[in-house]
C-alpha cells in the first residue's frame, strides 16, 4: 500500500509494509514518515531551483529534460553549465551532436529564455525582472510551498494511521501511541519550518534588485 504525496510528485510516497508484518515498530513508522517528509521538501526545492531570478544560476536549467540518444536526460548530464557573467548562462554540450536537442528542450521549457546557439556553444542571457514579474514569481513560490506543506501533512496522516493500526494489533501501548503522535507532530513542525525557511530565502532572492 502506498500513500501518495500528491499528483505533482508521486515518487515520494510512503511505502507501507504489508499488514501481515506484525513486527513493524513505532520507530519504523517515524523513519518512514521522516523520509517521506524530507522528499516532500526536496521536491519543492527542486521546483524552486527552476524559478528564474535576475541572476544567472546553473540550477535554472540543469534539470531541464532533453530528448537525446533516444531517451530523456537531464541537461546537466549532457553539458557543462557555467555563469561567466552575472546575467549569462553558457551551456557547452559534451557532444556537439546534442546541440539542437538541447536548444529545442530549452525553447520548450518553462524558463522563458530564448537560447542563442553559436557553433557548439549555447548562450542564455538572463533578462532583468520587472517589479510586477518579481511579485508574480513570489506568488508562484507561495503556491509551491503550500503544496509542499499539504504533502507533509498527508505524510503525517499516513504515519498516524499506521500507528493506530499498530496500536489496534497490540503492538503499541496507549502511552506509546501518545509518544508516537508527539514525535510525528515534531517531524511535521520541523519540515514545515524548513519549507518556510526555503520560501523566505527564495523570495528574498527574487525581490533583490
Amino acid at each position: 500500500m502506498w500513500c501518495w504525496g500528491g499528483k505533482s510528485a508521486p515518487w515520494f510516497a510512503i511505502k507501507i509494509r504489508p499488514r501481515q508484518n506484525l513486527f513493524m515498530s513505532s520507530d519504523d513508522i517515524l523513519l518512514e514518515a521522516e523520509m517521506a517528509m524530507e522528499k516532500s521538501v526536496d521536491f519543492m526545492v527542486h521546483e524552486f531551483a527552476a524559478v528564474r531570478t535576475g541572476k544567472a544560476s546553473p540550477g535554472l536549467v540543469e534539470n531541464v529534460d532533453v530528448q537525446a540518444y533516444g531517451s530523456a536526460m537531464k541537461l546537466k548530464q549532457l553539458a557543462l553549465i557555467t555563469t561567466p557573467e552575472p546575467r549569462l548562462l553558457v551551456v557547452q554540450p559534451f557532444d556537439a551532436g546534442t546541440v539542437r536537442d538541447i536548444e529545442k528542450a530549452l525553447n520548450e521549457s518553462r524558463i522563458g529564455i530564448t537560447p542563442s546557439v553559436d557553433g557548439k556553444i549555447i548562450r542564455l542571457p538572463i533578462p532583468e525582472l520587472s517589479e510586477e514579474r518579481r511579485r508574480d514569481l513570489v506568488r508562484s513560490l507561495g503556491k509551491m510551498a503550500e503544496e509542499a506543506r499539504v504533502r507533509v501533512r498527508a505524510n503525517r496522516r499516513a504515519a498516524l494511521d499506521e500507528a493506530k493500526k499498530l496500536k489496534a494489533s497490540g503492538g503499541l501501548t496507549e502511552d506509546g501511541m501518545r509518544d508516537t503522535e508527539s514525535q510525528v507532530q515534531k517531524l511535521t513542525d520541523r519540515f514545515v519550518k524548513s519549507i518556510d525557511d526555503h520560501l523566505a530565502r527564495k523570495e528574498a532572492e527574487i525581490m533583490k534588485v
